[in-house]
Parts: structure tokens; C-alpha cells; sequence
């Protein structure tokens, strides 16, 4: 874990709709709490790292079954949602910059807390998200204005007081124009984070600076800002692609050649499926189209539904530019019986004496997954 200073129909299935907006477009918006050059200084070459590693996940989406889990794992009538997490807590923490994605916004501690189809979570996910070892939460989605403007200022203030640095929605316009950039052991890092649309809903108070949608000349000039403000490395997430579909679909292949063409941008990284999608290299550069779940209780336990992706790219100084020496991932898969927990599928598989059953589903998933992830002609190392 790294030290830091610092947007096609209606689809409801287990849970969560989501409406194809396309790509309205928007305000060059994609940072929230951008931190200028000037408040972190460039350190010497010879202290600053040669390599740095990014590890991404899939969406943290909080149905009903996970606040059971985190009501029985807690104590003293505190909700914990740490253990669910702990199967990816390795892969995490070994990484200089963990990105979570935060797809619902979070409702105040003892709520009231609701599901689909207006998400508003238990904020006790936050402190599990950094005590997991998450440095950022990116929140653009097209859930992002299910709480209104105050859950928008809400879930950025609770992320924030657990430690956790934000991305993709903003309290205000100064905050929506600025970058969210990190110092990592001395490497300025920038976070962009966009969204297909917001099933519908309309800017809060009609401010659209709130959060930005896929719009390639907008998140172009935001990533400028960030290269400009002194960032070293550019990632982009990208809330985008048909749910429940491993295809991607025209707006992913259109847009991330795109974003991968500009020198500014470094990594894709995509969200909102809630399946698996594959990996790509287009300029040299790296997209992960779809990280699945990290979390999330669609109750098709036999499904691509239950399984996710952990992604980890390293990036390799050479002077002052950065490029990607190793893409890697692993696939996970999160469990169905109470209390429900997320599992490093490989890490599992490795454990003696599994049941039969257990053991079929585990090579399952990994089978799946690898087929996916490799299915566009990429060929990442597996973690």
C-alpha cells in the first residue's frame, strides 16, 4: 500500500439496473480533491522509486446480504465489513497504490440504508476498505446520484475520514476542475473517474459538475491538467460497458483506443458490468475493460455474477517517463452462503483438502476467467 499526501435498455437482474445512456457528455470533470504541485514536492531521482504498482478491483456494490454479513461479523453491534474483504487483503496491501471503486453512495451510520433501486450504503465500508488496504475510492457511476447532492458530499466526506482518497464526484466546481493527484513513495499519481450516465437522474440542482461522463475530449483535457499540475502517471476509470455481458460493447471499443492514444494517459481501468471482461493493449498502454464485483450479492452463485477480477500493473521509470513493464491479475470469487466472503480463486485452490465441490467451483471461476481475460488477444501474467 502506498503512502499518500494528499459514465442499451433497462436491465434488472439480481439487484442493480442500469440504463445505457451513451455518452451525453459533460463537464471535463473526473477529480475530486486534487491536490496542485505545489503542495507535493518532487523528490531527488535518487530517492524515488524505480517501480510502482497499481492494483484496481471491481464494483463495491452493497446489497442487503452484505450487511447481514457485516452485522454478524462485527461485535458489540457494530457493523464489520473487513473480513468479507480479507481474501484480496494480500494482493492490496503488497501494492503502492490500491484503487477500490465505489459504485453506490453511502447513507449516514445507522442509516436508513437501501438497496436497488436507489443505493444508499452502510458507511462502515469505508474503514473496511482501508483497513483492507485501499489508498483511493473512485465514485463515478450511474449510481453516483442516488443520494442527491448530500449523498454525493456525504460518501466523499465518509471515504475521506476513513483515510481513503477520492475520485470521479465532487462537493463543489473548484473541487470537479481539479485532479485528484497522489504522492506515491514520491510518484505523483492522478485519478480520473468517469461514467456513461446516471440511469436517468438528473444533475442534483442542475450542477453538472458533480461528476463527469465518458466524453474522450473532456477526460483529454482533465488528463492534461493533471500532466500540466506536475502527475507522472494518468489512470482513468471508466464506469461503462453492457451489465452482466463479458463482450464489450461499442462505446469500450471505440473510446479506449482513443484514450490509449493520448500520450497523457497511462491505464484504463473499467468498471459496471458486474462480470468479468477482458484485457488489452493498445500504444503499448493497458486497459482492463471490466473488473467485475469486488463485492456485491446477485444470488446466482454458479454465475460469471459471483466471480471478479484483481488487476496489478507495474509501471517502470526510465528517467522521467513511466511506462507498463507487467500486467498481471487474479481472478476472485465471492461465496454465497452466510457469512459471505471474496476469495483469491488460486490462493484457494492451493489449499489442501478442499471438498469436491468447492474445488470445481474454484477451477470454474479460474477457467472463466482466464478464457475472458485472454480473449482479446492479451496475454497479462497471472498473480
Amino acid at each position: 500500500m502506498g503512502a499518500l499526501l494528499a459514465g442499451a435498455g433497462a436491465t434488472v437482474v439480481g439487484g442493480c439496473a442500469d440504463t445505457d445512456l451513451g455518452s451525453p457528455g459533460g463537464p471535463p470533470n473526473g477529480g475530486s480533491g486534487g491536490v496542485p504541485t505545489a503542495t507535493v514536492p518532487r523528490t531527488s531521482d535518487q530517492s524515488r522509486p524505480d517501480r510502482i504498482s497499481i492494483v484496481a478491483t471491481g464494483d463495491v456494490l452493497l446489497h442487503e446480504r452484505l450487511w447481514t454479513t457485516a452485522r454478524r461479523d462485527g461485535r458489540g453491534g457494530a457493523w464489520d465489513f473487513a473480513p468479507l474483504l480479507a481474501g484480496v487483503k494480500p494482493h492490496v496491501q503488497a501494492a503502492d497504490l490500491a484503487i477500490a471503486h465505489v459504485e453506490t453512495p453511502l447513507a449516514p451510520m445507522g442509516g436508513p440504508y437501501k438497496g436497488y433501486p436507489l443505493f444508499l450504503g452502510p458507511p462502515q465500508i469505508a474503514t473496511a476498505l482501508k483497513q483492507t488496504g485501499y489508498d483511493l475510492a473512485t465514485t463515478a457511476s450511474n449510481h453516483s446520484f442516488d443520494g442527491g447532492a448530500a449523498g454525493v458530499d456525504r460518501t466523499l466526506n465518509t471515504l475521506e475520514k476513513a483515510g481513503l482518497r477520492t475520485a470521479g464526484t465532487a462537493r463543489n466546481r473548484k473541487e470537479a476542475e481539479a485532479p485528484t493527484i497522489i504522492d506515491v513513495r514520491g510518484v505523483k499519481i492522478a485519478s480520473l473517474s468517469y461514467t456513461f450516465g446516471f440511469n436517468g437522474l438528473p444533475y442534483p440542482n442542475g450542477q453538472t459538475w458533480r461528476a463527469g461522463t465518458l466524453d474522450a475530449t473532456a477526460i483529454s483535457r482533465m488528463a492534461k491538467e493533471a500532466r500540466d499540475r506536475g502527475a507522472e502517471i494518468i489512470v482513468v476509470s471508466c464506469h461503462w460497458g453492457t451489465e452482466y455481458s463479458a463482450r464489450i460493447n461499442d462505446q469500450q471499443r471505440e473510446l479506449a483506443p482513443q484514450l490509449l492514444a493520448d500520450s497523457n494517459i497511462d491505464l484504463v481501468i473499467g468498471h459496471h458490468a458486474h462480470v468479468v471482461q477482458p484485457m488489452e493493449q493498445h500504444n503499448g498502454k493497458w486497459v482492463a475493460y471490466g473488473h467485475g464485483n469486488l463485492v456485491a450479492a446477485h444470488r446466482q452463485p454458479n454465475s460469471t455474477r459471483a466471480e471478479g477480477l484483481l488487476t496489478r500493473f507495474t509501471f517502470k521509470r526510465d528517467g522521467d517517463k513511466w511506462t507498463t513493464e507487467q500486467a498481471a491479475y487474479a481472478p476472485l470469487l465471492m461465496t454465497d452462503a452466510l457469512p459471505v466472503r471474496i476469495l483469491d480463486v488460486r490462493r484457494e485452490l492451493a489449499k489442501p483438502d478442499l471438498s469436491a465441490a468447492k474445488r470445481s467451483r474454484l477451477q470454474l471461476a479460474q477457467r472463466r476467467t482466464d478464457e475472458t481475460v485472454f480473449s482479446m488477444g492479451a496475454t497479462p501474467n497471472k498473480l
